[in-house]
């Protein structure tokens, strides 16, 4: 009698072992697909910042590169629409007043 008690305990040890031996497995499983997916990401954002460090610096050295338009080459303002006539400047004068020392 006293072997019948222990062989029901093994039994039980055993179905209990089996689960949490399923159930560590799950764990382990899916903290690895958790993993996998933060590093996919953190070399996914590396490489996007790469790509937009790469092209910002062909943009900056294309900018410094193009040859800049003087101010003589710019288009009149909109509201000039005659271009016959050549800009003038009207001076006003204005009344100075000197004052005496």
């Amino acid at each position: 009698m006293t072997t019948g008690t222990p062989l029901s305990n093994n039994t039980q040890l055993s179905g209990n072992v089996t689960t949490k031996s399923q159930e560590q497995s799950l764990y382990q499983s899916s903290g690895a697909i958790v993993a996998a997916i933060v590093v996919g990401v953190i070399v996914i954002f590396t490489v996007v910042l790469l790509i937009l460090k790469t092209y910002n610096r062909r943009m900056r050295v294309r900018r410094e590169l193009e040859p800049k338009p003087s101010k003589a080459a710019m288009p009149p303002p909109l509201g000039h629409n005659s271009l016959s006539q050549p800009p003038t400047v009207t001076f006003i004068p204005v009344d100075i007043h000197m004052h005496d020392r």
